[in-house]
């Protein structure tokens, strides 16, 4: 059982040794469930991933049938079909019956997403994967909050040092524990994989979007102060809330709060400490989408 409004995250059953495989073997490593960065080579010619014991691949979680999909493997090609399964197997957000993967493909089953490796330098993709995963949230694409605290502080000491301003805004969806609870923590996933391309979309290349917890996001906007933060933020929420969210045929009513806090130099004769700042700002970006849940949510506050 998982905690209320929270996305549930289950993985395999063996977490032991990543299992590498010969030079060159295909595998797939996992990007998103408990056993992040677990390797699983492909090596036989028919792996089976379900919740069964007997499974080459087990995931254990009531989404995933006890054989749920069949990777064939012949002749450096790697197919995927499904078993039947209750919920499907995915490929690139395309629930497939069956499908040849290339290089790079998410493979998901239940809640628990893979990455689909092959090739010559499969050690060196591999190890970007690993990077790409101590950086980035495997759900939704943005950056998670580790490198997002090391990324807000970075700025702040770059605000510090060059007197620009700084602004963060935080936001959640309203109301998520209501999509999870009405169409299932499938579509709640959905919900935060299309929002997080939808907001990536929009904004710049300067900026930093990160998944902060559950439905809660965040944008570091460097040299943007107050006003153009909310102009953001609002243009955001707009997309947000006009956006047609379409899982199996449900259309889901989608809108998100947020609460924008802008940097306030310090003086230049004190000492900077940009571990304090960040802890200073995000307690104020906090309290300001406290202050848009209390306003009625699918709003912005700054």
């Amino acid at each position: 059982m998982t905690e209320e409004g929270k996305t549930a995250v289950f993985g395999v059953g063996d977490r032991g040794i990543p299992a590498a495989g010969a030079p060159g073997t295909p595998c797939l490593v996992m990007i998103y469930g408990h056993s992040l960065g677990r390797r699983h080579a492909l090596d036989k010619p028919e792996v089976v991933i379900g919740r069964a014991d007997s499974a080459a691949i087990q995931v254990d979680h009531e989404l995933v049938s006890r054989e749920h999909a069949r990777i064939t493997v012949l002749g450096g090609t790697c197919r995927i079909a499904d078993l039947g399964s209750t919920n499907g197997t995915w490929v690139n957000d395309r629930r497939v019956e069956e499908a040849e993967l290339g290089d790079g493909d998410l493979v998901r089953v239940g809640q628990t997403v893979f990455k689909y490796l092959t090739g010559t330098n499969i050690e060196a993709k591999y190890h970007e994967a690993i990077y790409l995963l101590s950086t980035t949230d495997g759900l939704t694409g943005a950056a998670n909050k580790s490198a997002f605290l090391d990324i807000l502080e970075h700025e702040l000491r770059r605000a510090n040092r060059y007197e620009r301003t700084l602004s963060l805004a935080i936001f959640d969806i309203d109301l998520f524990k209501k999509v999870n609870d009405t169409w299932g923590h499938l579509a709640g996933d959905y919900v935060l994989r299309e929002l997080s391309r939808l907001v990536a979309d929009h904004i710049r290349r300067v900026d930093t979007f990160a998944r902060y917890g559950g439905e809660e996001f965040a944008l570091i906007l460097p040299e943007t102060g107050r006003d153009d933060a909310r102009m953001v933020c609002e243009k955001l929420r707009t997309l947000i809330s006009e956006q047609t969210f379409t899982y199996e045929g449900a259309v889901l009513s989608i809108t998100v709060s947020f609460g924008v806090a802008t940097f306030e130099l310090r003086p230049s004769a004190e000492k900077s400490d940009p571990h304090a700042d960040a802890t200073r700002v995000i307690a104020a970006a906090d309290g300001k989408l406290y202050e848009a849940k209390a306003s009625g949510r699918n709003c912005v506050c700054a």
